[in-house]
């Protein structure tokens, strides 16, 4: 290889905390040349992310970086904050794995993605505008026109992610950090937004280094591979030979743990927990200057049954609507259409007379730091429902619970004391997990729990959420793109596109004999992503 654009060595990574010091890299030595794409894989926690936040600069308060990370030869470890700038956000840039925390919820997308633009580019606001319209086509947003002047909110998980890659490349960087980049993503726009990488830096000679768990992706997309464990890489090469002929145990662990087994249906007679009828979720549009205020119908007519241990797997792509189903199940989403639990109407319910049902109708959001308050501790984010569900308990007992469910997701109960921004997303996403279990709710809507978690941890979070469910008889909605990890979860299956229900059916059943071409393009997407990429890459910009 030429000389690297970009090179790490010796990097090592602290973070001073109550409990102590936290080594989460320990001699880190990385390269990557110009045009290569690099992958860094690992388990939650291994250090994957905070090796390249101290490279930017961005490590969390407590967090110290030692070591070198050069760009083009300078050491970007210790460098002043203007010339820093100067480099950040142009000649190098970082897509987020939690979009919704990277983006101003108060500032419209057009703005954001102008912003980089005036600032690096200097152009003016029309220039600055007009490039930002490009940028939205470029990562395939439907109704570009009309996304610059939406808010976050106003955009499904996938449109927020890509949203963040248009930011990335506005300035034609040399190198992109793309950590966790099409997480959010269900397969079909994953494939593209990958082959948008990878003629990117066809045309421009562009870096990349990719941090995924999602060994499909790393093994589509990159050159080489560096795998990861408590802060040190532990086996690095090519990506076929990794893949073909792994060196240590913990490589073909990973490489092996794919979701398993499937999951039996509740029996004919158990009792129907949620139902709902012809439920609609419509958002009005703005009022432009030549067009009348409209109405974007984002859910339409959908009804459902969901019975005392069953899993409703909801799967489509991004902007399907699934997100919004689930947030409209538990009244979180004003929706037209009849929702009952255990036979009690929720939709003709007041908020006071709702609220006693919280605590039985829980969610997971798909983005678990936006969903975490950065200014409570884990034990008490995990604890919070406690203090207003049973306020009668104690403070011993509620720490107690909280001990309990931190365990029960695989979370050493000792780290209490820290604070979101000391976890990893995998972390994080178990964090919110227990925060909705500690209820012992009856039923749970989770939407994308497992979409920032690599696949050992997922396999754990699957069979956490089995184990729950067989002892509570909880009901899930499971709301993801990830086809492997639907089908271990759920036995019945809802396929959404556009809002509309196009197939379902008992989950197997779909998977052996999809009725729709949809489904079926859905499903060729998820099990043979090197086509499908291939496809889109060879496909028109």
């Amino acid at each position: 290889m030429s000389t690297p654009v970009f090179e790490t060595r010796a990097l090592s990574v602290r973070f001073e905390t109550p409990e102590g010091t936290i080594e989460a890299v320990r001699g880190l030595d990385l390269q990557v040349g110009a045009g290569e794409t690099v992958a860094i894989v690992g388990a939650s926690g291994s250090g994957k992310s905070q090796a390249m936040m101290a490279a930017m600069g961005l490590l969390a308060t407590g967090g110290r970086a030692e070591g070198e990370a050069c760009y083009r030869g300078d050491n970007l470890i210790g460098m002043g904050q203007a010339r820093l700038d100067t480099i950040r956000g142009a000649r190098i840039t970082m897509i987020f794995q939690e979009p919704m925390t990277s983006l101003d919820p108060l500032m419209r997308i057009g703005h954001q993605l102008a912003e980089p633009l005036r600032v690096h580019a200097r152009l003016g606001p029309r220039a600055a505008r007009k490039r930002a319209l490009e940028l939205l086509n470029l990562v395939r947003i439907p109704e570009p026109e009309r996304r610059l002047n939406a808010y976050p909110h106003e955009l499904s998980g996938g449109q927020r992610q890509r949203v963040m890659i248009a930011m990335a490349i506005a300035n034609n960087p040399d190198l992109i950090i793309a950590d966790e980049p099409t997480t959010a993503l269900d397969v079909t726009i994953q494939a593209e937004i990958l082959a948008l990488l990878a003629r990117l830096q066809r045309d421009l000679g562009m870096a990349l280094i990719v941090i995924s768990h999602d060994l499909a992706v790393v093994r589509a997309i990159a050159k080489r591979v560096y795998v990861m464990r408590a802060g040190q890489v532990v086996e690095e090469g090519p990506t076929e030979t990794l893949f073909t002929a792994p060196q240590t145990d913990y490589t073909r662990m990973l490489i092996e743990a794919e979701p398993e087994g499937t999951k039996p249906p509740p029996a004919p007679d158990a009792p129907l927990r949620l139902t709902a009828e012809d439920i609609s979720v419509r958002f009005p549009l703005p009022r432009g200057a030549f067009r009348r205020p409209g109405v974007f119908t984002a859910v339409e007519r959908v009804s459902l049954n969901l019975r005392r241990g069953q899993t409703l797997g909801i799967v489509g792509e991004s902007g399907s609507g699934k997100s919004t189903l689930g947030r409209a199940l538990l009244r979180l989403q004003p929706a037209e259409g009849r929702i009952a639990y255990a036979g009690q109407r929720l939709d003709t319910l007041e908020r006071a007379r709702l609220r006693p049902l919280r605590r039985q109708l829980q969610m997971v959001f798909q983005d678990p730091f936006g969903a975490l308050s950065p200014r409570l501790s884990v034990g008490e984010i995990v604890g919070e429902g406690l203090r207003v569900h049973e306020p009668h308990l104690s403070a011993r007992e509620r720490e107690a619970r909280v001990v309990d469910a931190l365990e029960e997701v695989g979370l050493d109960p000792e780290m209490r004391q820290r604070f979101p921004h000391a976890f990893s997303g995998g972390q994080r996403q178990r964090i919110a997990i227990a925060r909705a279990m500690i209820l012992k709710p009856e039923v749970v809507v989770l939407d994308e729990p497992t979409s920032a978690l690599d696949r050992s941890v997922q396999r754990r979070v699957i069979a956490l959420l089995r184990r729950l469910q067989d002892t509570h008889a909880l009901a899930y909605v499971f709301i993801s793109h990830d086809l492997a990890v639907v089908r271990a979860l759920s036995d019945h299956l809802m396929v959404l596109r556009a809002g509309e229900v196009v197939e379902e059916g008992p989950t197997e059943a779909v998977f052996a004999a999809p009725q729709t071409e949809y489904t079926r393009a859905l499903m060729r997407a998820a099990f043979s992503l090197d086509s499908v990429l291939a496809e889109a890459e060879a496909a028109p910009a």
